[in-house]
């Protein structure tokens, strides 16, 4: 009952003109992120970041998630209409997407995605809105020690659940947390590794970092490629959603495996993208007509998209109970509460009762907005996507350098921007993940700091991480995932060999 009067109380915030306005603009710019190749959702929200910083908190967090429940609407419209996933999450809705859009079934595919994905992040917001305040009263008796093992699981994990190999996953954490020590020491006062430049006193601000590395990174990358859209036309009629909806519950089971799917990867660090993928392959298996997929499967679509949005919302459950980012841009919310003068973790639902329960109550809010607005403006995201690259690319580089600028009104900070672009790029060719090293730049200063007090309080010994069973069994768990590649190479290794002994037996005559 408690949770049921705050949540109310969180939509009579929710609920001021103000937010209304800045919820509506958010999902429309999140929709036009999510529609244009080269951007996403952490791209998105990095970019417009510095232009909250004189709004009130709950205003520009609302804003700014809502650009990203835009963003996972929106990446499916270029996927099923266009073939070109508009968001790393949305290339599992290709397979069955376009083949449907071809077979002028596109508004049917549409409102399936459209109302797959209501579905799954309305199931995950309930699941934040009851489970995130038990987790924050748990989070309570946490000590620097405790906070410690969470970031450190948090870490393992990205090691050992990501889809890149382990070796690049652990290089680009090194290169995040070697970029997050540099300028002043936070417990001694110190400066690190400034090599006597003033303009290097106060570090790499992430949001520099993220701008670069996901913006003008991405943006170089598209213009490699050399995009042109063309696709096929669609309208939504009423007659289509009601005849699509009409089908839907029949999928009620793979739309419950896909948000419980979604739900797991968003709350651990596994992303939307392996979550879709994830809940495409199940899909596929136990369907009764899984040999169709790839064909025009409306079932295709449901699964992907429910998954997506339950992990990308799910994902920032553990960004407000324990300051813990479950994705990239949950990573830049992170960043962004932290300029905002707000300390992530569980404090925050006891000091900021307000600012939560208002952010709870517009996923709701901004849930239903969203749906509302794709469902009857598809022609015209379609449209945006005839407008020349050329023209695009332009314009998204601007925004990026003006919200560098802002930051801090430098022009260093234009430059180092566009530094981290071209590392960026070099990642993506290389096939570095982003993902860690924008997590380590985020929390390497906070995990830095929960370290050195818990070596303070123990006078230096290490056994304060199994000095009780609760920071014990994390950071058991985090050694897990540290380890998990090896273990489940070693198993599958294992499985084959008995699998070819058991071949190469012979019958007894």
């Amino acid at each position: 009952m408690e949770e049921f009067s705050n949540l109310l109380h969180g939509f009579a915030i929710a609920l001021t003109w103000q937010n209304l306005m800045f919820m509506f603009v958010g999902i429309l710019l999140g929709v036009l992120i999510g529609v244009l190749p080269g951007l996403g959702g952490a791209n998105g929200v990095a970019i417009l970041l510095p232009l909250t910083f004189s709004m009130p908190p709950t205003s520009a967090i609302i804003m700014l998630s809502c650009i990203y429940w835009g963003a996972l609407f929106g990446g499916a419209i270029t996927s099923i209409l266009f073939n070109i996933p508009g968001e790393p999450w949305s290339v599992a809705t290709t397979f069955d997407g376009y083949p449907m859009a071809q077979q002028g079934r596109a508004g049917e595919a549409l409102t399936a995605a459209f109302t797959s994905s209501f579905v799954g992040a309305l199931f995950a917001v309930i699941v934040i809105t009851f489970l995130a305040p038990l987790v924050a009263r748990f989070a309570l008796r946490f000590g620097p020690a405790e906070f410690f093992a969470v970031q450190l699981l948090t870490f393992c994990s990205f090691v050992g659940l990501a889809r890149s190999a382990p070796a690049k996953t652990i290089a680009a954490m090194m290169l995040g947390f070697a970029l997050a020590s540099v300028g002043l020491d936070t417990v001694t006062g110190t400066l690190r590794m400034t090599f006597g430049s003033t303009e290097l006193l106060r570090g790499f601000d992430f949001l520099i970092a993220v701008i670069g590395l996901f913006g003008i990174g991405e943006i170089l990358l598209t213009m490699e490629e050399g995009l042109a859209f063309k696709g096929v036309r669609a309208r939504i009629n009423p007659k289509v959603v009601l005849h699509t909806w009409a089908q839907l519950p029949k999928y009620w089971m793979t739309a419950l495996r896909g948000t419980l799917i979604g739900c797991w990867m968003g709350i651990t660090p596994g992303g939307a993208t392996p979550a879709s993928f994830m809940s495409y392959g199940v899909a596929k298996r136990l369907s009764r007509d899984g040999h169709k997929f790839g064909t025009g499967q409306i079932e295709g679509v449901i699964a992907p998209e429910t998954a997506a949005h339950a992990a990308g919302t799910s994902a920032l459950l553990p960004m407000l109970t324990l300051g813990i980012p479950g994705s990239p841009t949950a990573a830049v919310l992170l960043g962004g509460l932290l300029i905002w003068g707000l300390q992530p973790g569980p404090l925050l639902f006891v000091e900021q009762k307000d600012f939560v329960w208002g952010l709870i109550a517009s996923m709701y809010l901004a849930n239903i907005v969203g749906l509302a607005i794709v469902l009857t403006t598809v022609p015209w995201w379609a449209a945006i996507l005839r407008v020349p690259f050329s023209i695009i690319a332009p314009i998204i580089v601007v925004i990026c350098s003006v919200g560098a600028f802002t930051v801090h009104n430098a022009l260093f900070d234009v430059a180092l921007m566009l530094v981290f672009g071209v590392v960026g790029y070099l990642f993506k060719k290389l096939d570095y993940p982003l993902a860690p090293m924008v997590l380590a730049l985020v929390l390497g200063d906070l995990a830095e700091s929960s370290f050195r007090q818990a070596m303070l309080l123990s006078q230096g010994s290490m056994t304060i991480f199994w000095a009780n069973g609760l920071v014990g069994g994390i950071v058991a768990l985090a050694l897990l995932m540290l380890v998990w590649p090896l273990l489940s190479g070693f198993l599958a290794k294992f499985r084959r060999g008995g699998d070819a002994h058991l071949a190469n037996e012979r019958p007894i005559e």
